[in-house]
């Protein structure tokens, strides 16, 4: 068992118990996000930091037709 912190640009976003550690280019979802894993660097030999990458979530506008609708 392995404890995997998962760290996005020095930030911890995730700490989980696994098997195993992930692989470099994995594909993860954390936190509904989805993500891929840049680095994997060992710590001692139960805990390891994974450098991961998140997609950016683009928030869409609402059109100027919905806007008038909601305001009623």
């Amino acid at each position: 068992m392995v404890v995997v912190h998962y760290l996005v640009k020095d930030v911890e976003i995730l700490n989980q118990l696994h098997n195993s550690a992930p692989e470099v280019g994995e594909a993860i979802v954390i936190k509904g996000r989805k993500g891929k894993v840049l680095s994997v660097k060992p710590i001692n030999d139960k805990h390891v930091q994974v450098q991961v990458e998140l997609e950016v979530i683009k928030k869409t506008q609402l059109s100027a037709i919905d806007q008038k609708k909601k305001k009623r």
